[in-house]
């Protein structure tokens, strides 16, 4: 007995018979084809939702989302920090800007130069900062005057030449970009520089992205009256009403804890976003269904240009500052 045992030992260690080892291998390959499938499938559920939110909205949320943090934090970060820091922000947005609404203009057939707009369109952004509202005004004439004579000059070569009433209609464009992005975008800008002008900034981009969430949820769940289907047929008077309740209830919240004034300050707050936000969003989709396109360019994916998330803000900064003057 005790040989046997030996010569059992002596055989090395056990060993799976050849066909416990094949069915393992084959146990093995089907676990990982269950799971691929089961990836797949999930894979697939995905993609289906993704599509189905973007057939209902227009655009990649999960990218919009993801994009918008980047911007928020950065935003965020040149407030509260530097305040210096948020002329910089605001400068590279709108210089991007105008950029997209000249180059967009040129593909329409205004001939807007494009360089000398971001230039005009950036100076505003100092002097706004530095100068108060008289800085301002004066650079904003003053990029005016700089890009109009330089489309007057672009005539001396013979391929930028155009009809008198062809001149008349660049220069118009070119006075569009200067007021409606840069004029309009550097009130946020004049804000900041103003004493707590931050925390009004802050308060008015919150209500802005609060109210366009409101408009976004309410009208993905209940829209079923356009509100403007000539313009933007995805807008529902369902989206608006839920814009209204957000903005008022968080125009409350933010009077009360972040600027220190009365509930009913904030509720004028909440009313006065609720129209400028919407006009704006309104007044892009009229400018892009006009220019005959859906999206200013695509530089943020799922947001499609900086114009497309900057047209709620623009009027509003304009309306806040106002609102800092009466009530600061």
């Amino acid at each position: 007995m005790t040989q046997r045992a030996g010569g059992n030992n002596a055989g090395g260690p056990h060993k799976s018979p050849p066909r416990n080892r094949a069915e393992f291998q084959a146990q093995m390959k089907a676990t990982r084809a269950d799971i691929e499938a089961q990836v797949k499938a999930t894979r697939a559920q995905i993609d289906a939702t993704t599509e189905k939110i973007e057939a209902r909205t227009g655009r990649n949320l999960i990218l919009a989302v993801l994009i918008g943090l980047v911007l928020g934090v950065a935003m965020l970060f040149s407030l509260i920090v530097i305040k210096e820091l948020f002329m910089v922000f605001g400068g590279v947005l709108i210089g991007f800007t105008a950029f997209e609404l000249a180059n967009a203009l040129r593909h329409a057939g205004r001939s807007v130069p494009r360089i000398p707009t971001v230039i005009a369109a950036l100076a505003i952004i100092p002097a706004a900062y530095y100068l108060d509202a008289a800085g301002q005004w004066l650079a904003t004439l003053a990029g005016i005057v700089f890009v109009g004579l330089w489309r007057v000059a672009e005539l001396l070569a013979p391929s930028r030449r155009t009809t008198g009433l062809g001149l008349v209609r660049d220069i118009f464009a070119g006075v569009f970009v200067q007021v409606y992005v840069a004029f309009l975008g550097s009130f946020a800008v004049l804000l900041v520089a103003q004493p707590n002008g931050q925390w009004w900034t802050l308060a008015f981009l919150i209500l802005v992205i609060a109210v366009d969430t409101g408009a976004y949820a309410a009208g993905l769940s209940f829209g079923k009256h356009p509100m403007a289907p000539t313009i933007s047929p995805k807008k529902t008077w369902e989206g608006f009403a839920g814009a209204a309740v957000v903005g008022i209830v968080g125009g409350v919240i933010l009077a009360i804890f972040m600027l220190g004034q009365p509930w009913w300050v904030g509720v004028v707050f909440g009313v006065v976003i609720l129209v400028t936000a919407t006009f704006g969003d309104l007044s892009e989709s009229l400018i892009k269904r006009d220019l005959g396109i859906k999206d200013m360019s695509s530089w943020l994916p799922g947001h499609g240009g900086f114009l497309d998330r900057l047209d709620s803000i623009l009027p509003s900064a304009a309306a806040t500052y106002v609102l800092f003057l009466l009530f600061s």
